[in-house]
C-alpha cells in the first residue's frame, strides 16, 4: 500500500529538497539518496529482526511518496508515510545544519589573525565556550590569561587562532594570551596602526602581567610611541583596560641600529651602556648600581622581555666606569689640595724669612 504524505508536507519536502541541493551544489538525487538512507534505517529501529540488506526504499521526489519494499514486494506498515515524512524532514534539516556550518567556519577561516568580540557561555572542564557571533568557538585553558577570572555571561575581545578538527567536527578555537589579541588591540585602538603608518615591528608578551611593543615609522612627522599612547594616554589606557587594567604595556621605538634597541628595550632603565656580538647575537649591558633593579625587572621579568623583544641574549653588569672615574676624580681633587696647601706653607715660610732678615740688619744699623 503506498503512502502518500499530506499536500502541504510535500510543499515543504520539495522546497527544502531543492534548498539543500542548490545550496549544495549537488545533484537532487545524491540528497534523495540521504533521504531514502535514513528512512530505511527508521524502518529498521521498528523492525530490529529483519535483515535489513534485503530491504529498500523509494521516495518520489516530485509527490514525496515513499514506500519499503522486500524482494520486490511492498511491505510498508500502515501509517509508515508519516513516519518517514519525518525522517526526511529531520535529515534535510539537519543538511541545511551541516551546510550553515560550513559556511560559518569558511567564514571564520577568513577571520583567522584577526580580533572579534565575544561572550561567555560556558565551562566545559577547563575550556570555555565562547560565543562569538553566528557561532560557538572554544578557548582552551592553554590560551587563557592565567591571573584573569572567567564568569559567564562576561563580554571580552578574543584572538582567532585557528580551525582545529575536533570531536563534533570543526571547531574555532580562540585565544586571550597570544600576542595577536594585543596586535589587534592596537590596530582597533590607533589609527595610524590600522593604516599601516605605524608598524608593530615586534611583541614580547607575559600574558596578565607585563609587555613590550616595539613600534616604527618611517614617514616624517608621525611619533610611533606618541600615536600609541594618544593624547592624555587615552589609546594605550583603553587596551589596558581591556585587561582589566592588569597587564602593563611598554611602548617603545624600534631601531635598526642593535644598540639603540636594546637600550630602548630595557625601559625605564637609563644610563645604559651596551656592547653587542651580532655574530652570536649577545648583548653585555653595563648598567649603574642605582638603575640595575630596574633594568632587571621583578623576577628578571624587564631584562627577559627585552630579550624576547630583541633576541639577543642580554647579560647585565654593574657599570663601574662612572665609580672609577669618580675615584680619579677624587684623588686629583686631593692632590691639588695637597699642593695648594705645600705652596701656601712655602710661601709663609718664605716670608718668616725675610721679616727676621729685615729686622737683624735694622738692628745692625742701630749698632
Amino acid at each position: 500500500m503506498l503512502n502518500i504524505m499530506p499536500a502541504v508536507q510535500r510543499s515543504e519536502f520539495l522546497l527544502a529538497l531543492n534548498q539543500v541541493a542548490n545550496e549544495r551544489g549537488v545533484d537532487v538525487n545524491v540528497v534523495l539518496d540521504t533521504v531514502k538512507n535514513a528512512i530505511l534505517a527508521a524502518y529498521k529501529k521498528d523492525h530490529p529482526d529483519v535483515e535489513i540488506e534485503e530491504y529498500s526504499t523509494s521516495l518520489d521526489k516530485n509527490t514525496g511518496e515513499a514506500k519499503i519494499s522486500h524482494k520486490n514486494k511492498d511491505v510498508t506498515p500502515a501509517g509508515f508515510g508519516r513516519i518517514a515524512a519525518q525522517t526526511a524532514r529531520q535529515v534535510i534539516l539537519q543538511k541545511i545544519r551541516e551546510k550553515e556550518k560550513e559556511a560559518i567556519i569558511a567564514d571564520y577561516k577568513l577571520r583567522i589573525g584577526t580580533i572579534v568580540n565575544g561572550m561567555i557561555l560556558r565551562f566545559a572542564g577547563p575550556n570555555i565556550i565562547v560565543d562569538v557571533g553566528k557561532t560557538e568557538a572554544m578557548m582552551p585553558s592553554a590560551e587563557q590569561i592565567l591571573s584573569e577570572k572567567y564568569h559567564l555571561n562576561q563580554r571580552l575581545t578574543v584572538y582567532v587562532l585557528e580551525i582545529r578538527n575536533g570531536i563534533k567536527g570543526d571547531e574555532i578555537i580562540v585565544s586571550r594570551s597570544n600576542n595577536g589579541l594585543l596586535e589587534g588591540l592596537f590596530k582597533r585602538e590607533v589609527p595610524e596602526v590600522a593604516k599601516g603608518s605605524v608598524v608593530i615591528k615586534n611583541i614580547a608578551r607575559e600574558a596578565g602581567a607585563r609587555s613590550k611593543v616595539a613600534v616604527f615609522s618611517n614617514q616624517s612627522g608621525i611619533d610611533p610611541v606618541g600615536s600609541c599612547v594618544g593624547q592624555r594616554g587615552v589609546r594605550i589606557q583603553a587596551i589596558i583596560a581591556e585587561f582589566g587594567g592588569v597587564e602593563k604595556i611598554d611602548i617603545i621605538q624600534w631601531h635598526e641600529n642593535a644598540k639603540d634597541y636594546i637600550t630602548q628595550a630595557l625601559s625605564p632603565a637609563k644610563n645604559v651602556r651596551v656592547e653587542v656580538d651580532k655574530e652570536e647575537k649577545i648583548a653585555h649591558v653595563f648598567v649603574p648600581q642605582e638603575d640595575l633593579s630596574l633594568a632587571i625587572g621583578r623576577e628578571g621579568q624587564n631584562v627577559r622581555l627585552a630579550s624576547k623583544l630583541t633576541g639577543y641574549r642580554i647579560e647585565i653588569e654593574e657599570d663601574k666606569t662612572k665609580e672609577t672615574e669618580e675615584i680619579k676624580e677624587e684623588k686629583t681633587s686631593s692632590t691639588k689640595a695637597s699642593t695648594s696647601a705645600n705652596a701656601s706653607v712655602d710661601k709663609s715660610e718664605g716670608n718668616e724669612v725675610k721679616a727676621k732678615a729685615k729686622k737683624s740688619a735694622k738692628r745692625k744699623k742701630s749698632e
